[in-house]
């Protein structure tokens, strides 16, 4: 049995009211047609393909909904013009304050469209545009905007320049986070540290930045930090102890006497063991092994006997007996009666925890101390 003819107008019916119950378009994969007995939006579709039903040949569901309704698709995308794409990105760089690029998404207000599918067809010469050319390169030319991918190229002397420059401004040598470059307008740190890396723009050889600067202006590079000896840690602690009446520790802050230098770089490099360290030290435990300085992650152990002694020596000295707020213990340098009275509560250096100096007191001097 002959099916009946389909006609142009029916189809566009159809797509209408599909597209104001689901608020789309519909494509040939969308099953029955709303309405109908026996029609599905595939057949409709191989049927403008095919030519069947009364229809010319050579169509598409798809096709018919682009030329008839505007209804974009992928497989035939619009024309674009130089022209159209300079005022996307006028209206970018107004919205945003910069100027687009292929990996700044989709275009602000037109559907459908995106940046890289633009610098594509810029590329290789889709939808009326003759290729060969790029976003990036089409900004440059009608625009002025920099092309990073065309950047000029860079001297040792000019960057060294900019380089002196940012020093007398800052009093800090650049790295690649110190931004934008006041005397060339477009360049950043972060752009002219990567030619380095890369070895691009005319700065192969060079190494990096901070080798760069390190080379010729002798910034120190603290990738390539110079060895240490314990000699030397050593001397920087005597003249930080002579200077302040202390012992440095890890927090101690940067050496006057080793420009760049810090205690806590220098504690990092014992403990690890690197630059000439062998590992699994620590400044505390050098001082505490060569100028005899407490250690407090390695106290000495205690004994109730040692402690029964400092406690009757305190006793005979003041004729108090010792609390936990009583501060130093005067017959062993380092030591406090707080730190002992947590070593009794909590355990720890040889003891077993559980007790209290009060409760050792009372066990010295029972009466006494009870009466307290």
């Amino acid at each position: 049995m002959r099916r009946p003819a389909l006609y142009i107008g029916d189809i566009l019916c159809w797509a209408d009211e599909f597209h104001r119950r689901h608020g789309r378009w519909p494509h040939r994969g969308d099953g029955p047609v709303e309405g109908t007995l026996d029609l599905t939006w595939r057949r409709i579709d191989s049927a403008l393909k095919l030519g069947n039903r009364c229809l010319r040949p050579g169509s598409s569901l798809a096709k018919l909904l682009l030329a008839q309704r505007k209804r974009r698709h992928k497989g035939y995308p619009p024309s674009l013009t130089e022209t159209q794409i300079l005022g996307w990105a006028d209206a970018h760089h107004a919205r945003t304050g910069s100027w687009p690029i292929y990996s700044s998404g989709g275009i602000h207000g037109v559907r459908g469209e995106t940046w890289s599918a633009v610098d594509h067809s810029l590329r290789i010469g889709r939808r009326g545009l003759p290729g060969g050319s790029s976003l990036a390169q089409l900004l440059e030319a009608r625009r002025g905007v920099r092309n990073v991918q065309a950047a000029p190229t860079l001297t040792p002397e000019q960057v060294l320049a900019w380089a002196d420059e940012h020093h007398d401004r800052t009093f800090s040598w650049p790295t690649r986070e110190s931004g934008p470059i006041p005397q060339a307008p477009g360049e950043t740190w972060s752009a002219v540290a990567q030619a380095f890396v890369v070895g691009a723009r005319g700065l192969s050889g060079e190494g990096s930045l901070a080798q760069f600067l390190a080379r010729h202006r002798g910034v120190r590079n603290h990738l390539a930090v110079p060895p240490l000896t314990e000699e030397q840690v050593l001397a920087w602690a005597d003249a930080h102890h002579a200077r302040t009446g202390k012992w440095p520790t890890r927090s101690s802050g940067p050496i006057p006497e080793a420009p760049g230098e810090a205690w806590s770089a220098v504690d990092a490099a014992l403990v690890v063991g690197v630059r000439g360290f062998g590992g699994g030290d620590s400044l505390a435990k050098l001082l505490a092994r060569h100028r005899g300085v407490r250690n407090k992650q390695a106290l000495p152990p205690l004994s109730i006997e040692q402690i029964r002694e400092w406690v009757q020596a305190h006793h005979t000295r003041t004729g108090q007996w010792p609390r936990h707020s009583s501060g130093p213990i005067a017959d062993a340098p380092g030591e406090t009666w707080a730190g002992v009275n947590t070593a009794l509560a909590r355990g720890g250096r040889g003891l077993p925890g559980g007790s209290s100096l009060y409760r050792l007191v009372c066990e010295c001097r029972p009466v006494e101390a009870g009466s307290r």
